[in-house]
């Protein structure tokens, strides 16, 4: 008798509130890694925070309004 495994849920949506690394953040990304990367740089795209050297995650909040309007975004200065 095979046993069945349950699948993984796949999460269809972006959380409004929290943080995401990029492997949360790909599936809704118009953009490659790297692209997404080099308009991090520029300003043109959420800044990352840096939990340590291999871990780094984007606030949903500003991501929601990056991928509202990609073209136009910009990081607010504070």
């Amino acid at each position: 008798m095979a046993t069945q495994t349950a699948s993984p849920v796949i999460n269809k949506s972006l959380p409004v509130d929290g943080m995401s690394r990029w492997n949360q953040i790909q599936p809704f990304s118009p953009f490659s890694r790297e692209k997404f990367r080099q308009l991090v740089i520029i300003g043109k795209a959420p800044q990352p925070i840096k939990f340590s050297e291999r871990c780094t995650a984007y606030s949903n909040k500003e991501l929601h309004r990056f991928f509202a309007d990609p073209l136009n975004y910009s990081v607010e200065v504070k």
